[in-house]
Formats: C-alpha cells, sequence, structure tokens
C-alpha cells in the first residue's frame, strides 16, 4: 500500500508539472463541455473532458497494476 501511494504522489506531481503543456493543448475545452455564460454568471462542467482523465487513468493504472503483479 506503501508502494501505491508513493507511486500516486509521484504521479500527481509530474501532472502538476506538466499541467502548462497541458493547458496548451486544449483539455477542459473539449466538444461536449457545458458551459453556462449568463451576466455575473459562469458555469463550467467539464463532462467531455472527466471522461477522457477518467479513461485514460484507468489504462495507465490497469498497466501499472499488471506489470507490477507480474
Amino acid at each position: 500500500m506503501a508502494r501505491f501511494l508513493i507511486l500516486l504522489g509521484l504521479i500527481l506531481i509530474l501532472l502538476g508539472l506538466l499541467w502548462p503543456l497541458l493547458a496548451k493543448l486544449g483539455l477542459g475545452r473539449l466538444p461536449g463541455d457545458i458551459v453556462v455564460e449568463r451576466d455575473n454568471l459562469r458555469i463550467y462542467i467539464p463532462l467531455a473532458s472527466a471522461l477522457l482523465v477518467s479513461v485514460l487513468l484507468s489504462v495507465l493504472l490497469t498497466i501499472l497494476f499488471w506489470f507490477w503483479n507480474r
């Protein structure tokens, strides 16, 4: 369990360092993300972005656990 938490922490640090590069790729402004803009209100619901991140993390963690338990 300790290895998993350390690995998760390293992945989060790496994502934090790469965040400016990911923002330039347009992640967060995908078709399917909902934006509601009114006079003094802006609501952003990243449905497609959340789905993409979920799929990518699922694939990445599945591969990591497969190699880890070999």
